[in-house]
Parts: structure tokens; sequence; C-alpha cells
């Protein structure tokens, strides 16, 4: 049997590795092209999964790309199996908690990167974060509100499967992961609103307005709430209702970039598209990405306020970042 890489002539077959992959990311990522490097750096994480570098810069991109989750899955993967050897990852999970709006979490590992490695190359970096988020107003209120380490790693594990379906609307998926967090995570509010809105569209109605007004009684600064209920009237027609909280949801506008964005899908959502554009124009696009639902529905707006051939190039742009647009009609068609 012959060699199939043996030297024919004067042609030397090259068989490219993880460190070629490699290279080439970083020399994308340097010229800030974000989807080209994460493609080079997933090609080097498939040729050698087991390499922590390769993880972490990718971990990296999904950052610039706005990913915060996906960027922390991949940093806790390393964390669990690398340990002490990369410490670094504790600052950049920190991070991307800031950018998630989840300040006790971001405190936390900042103090454990300071913590670890005193002198670091991000030491002073961390010390600046915790500056930004200020300890002072954001002491240890309430205990049950802290979570182990490892019960972070399942949680985010649990998000971003969630997210995964909840994005490409597969409601009885995103139930049955959603009542999983809920039993694992009773004091992650946010998995309770999913679960509400994957429960509406999968047909549950009744029981899903039911639920969440319920919440918002025993909650009533729950912006998720109100968010959801807008939702829910819009669909069953319910002006009354619907005015209610879309007059509270015009007066509120979120830190978060997160919230930002659920509240502009919202507005879109229930066809009040020029506070939704509005709303979308005073997002931080670098840092959405890796949300489909930016793309559908800042798109939607501007197809239905007359942007026809820019709604037409953001859904094009959309279509480039996530598989899921790629094989679906824009939403005006």
């Amino acid at each position: 049997m012959t060699n199939p890489y043996q030297i024919e002539g004067n042609i030397i077959p090259f068989i490219p590795e993880g460190d070629f992959y490699f290279s080439k990311g970083v020399e994308a990522f340097q010229k800030r092209k974000f989807d080209l490097s994460l493609k080079w750096f997933k090609k080097a994480i498939a040729d050698k999964p087991n390499n922590p570098l390769y993880q972490c810069q990718a971990s990296i991109v999904y950052t610039e790309m706005g990913s915060y989750h996906l960027a922390n899955q991949m940093l806790t993967k390393v964390l669990s199996t690398h340990g002490e050897d990369y410490v670094d990852c504790y600052y950049l999970i920190a991070n991307n908690y800031a950018h998630l709006g989840l300040l006790q979490d971001a405190v936390k590992y900042a103090e454990l990167y300071i913590e670890k490695a005193p002198d670091g190359e991000f030491t002073e970096a961390a010390s600046s974060l915790l500056d930004v988020l200020d300890l002072s107003e954001i002491e240890e209120e309430d205990d049950d509100d802290e979570w182990m380490l490892e019960e972070e790693d399942d949680l985010i594990i649990y998000q971003e499967t969630a997210f995964y379906h909840l994005e490409r609307e597969e409601w009885e998926e995103a139930i049955a992961i959603l009542e999983e967090m809920i039993t694992l995570f009773p004091e992650f509010s946010q998995a309770k609103h999913e679960y509400h809105y994957a429960l509406f569209f999968a047909g549950e109605r009744e029981e899903a307005i039911t639920m969440e007004e319920k919440y918002l009684q025993d909650h009533p600064d729950s912006l998720f709430s109100c968010m959801n209920l807008a939702c829910f009237f819009a669909h069953e027609a319910n002006q009354e209702r619907l005015q209610y909280y879309t007059e509270l949801l015009d007066n509120i506008y979120p830190i978060h970039e997160q919230q930002k964005l659920r509240i502009a899908v919202t507005f879109a959502q229930i066809g009040l598209f020029e506070k939704a554009l509005y709303r979308f124009k005073l997002l931080h696009k670098s840092k959405l990405k890796g949300h489909p639902s930016y793309y559908r529905w800042f798109s939607t707006c501007q197809y239905y306020l007359g942007l026809k051939e820019t709604a037409q190039h953001l859904w094009e742009e959309g279509c480039k970042q996530h598989n899921i647009l790629a094989v679906q009609t824009p939403p005006w068609k």
C-alpha cells in the first residue's frame, strides 16, 4: 500500500495542523476580522481539542463579538481541566460578567484573579474593574444570590443551551431545559421569564400569562415581566393591557446591553417599529453580534419604516453571522 503523503515529483503535500490554523486566527484577529478569526480558531481546536491556548484565544474573539456567555463557557472549561496554569481566565471571566451586568459574579472572579496572580499581567486591569464596579454599592446583601463556582459553570451551560433553542424558536426543547434550570437554580429569575415566554409560544398562552402576572405581583419592579406581558397581550389583541405595559416600558432605559436589546426587540414584536428603531440605534452593535434577534428585529423595523435597502443589507450581514438566519427568509417576506 503506497504512502498517501509521499513526495511526488517536486510537490510536497501540505497538511495543515493546529498551530497553522492558530496563527491564521491570530492574524485575522489583529486585523479585527473576528468572524474569520473565529473560523480559524475553531479549526485549530478541532485539530487539538485539548489545547487551552486555542480555547482562551477563541473566547477572546467571542468577547469581542459580544457573545459573553459563550466566551465564559470556554474559559470555565479551561479552568476545569488546566486549573492554576491558566489563572488569566479568572480575569477574562470577570470582564465578561461585567458586560453581562452580573456584577456580583464579576467582582468575585476579579478578586479571585488578584488573589491567585497578585503580580499578573491583568492585575492592574482587574483592580480597575473592581473600582468601576464600585464595591461599596454591591455588597453581599443576599447570600442566596451567591453561586459556588461549580454551580456557575453548570448555569452557563444551561443558559447557552436555552438561548440556542429560544433564538431558533424551538419552544419545546427550550421548555425542557428551562424547567431543569428552574429546579436547579430557583433563584435565577431570568429562567422563569424565559420559561413563561417559551410556554406562551408553545401554545399554553393562558398559563403563561397567569404565571407571569403572578410573578409581577410578587416582584413589582420586574422588567422582564413587563416585556413578556406586553408581547403576550399584543398577540392576544388585548389593547388595554398592551397599552398599559407599553407606557411602562416607554419610560425605562436599562444600563445593560442585553436588557436594552430585549426592550428594542419587544417594541418590534408588538409592532411599534418607530420606538423599536430608536432603541436599536442606542445599542452597541459590536456587543450584540452573537444575537440573531438583533439582526432579525432591527432589519424588520427598518423595512417597515421604509428603509428597505438598509434592512436587506443588515439581514444579509446577520445571515453571514448566524446559520439559523441563513436558512430563513427575511421576516417581512
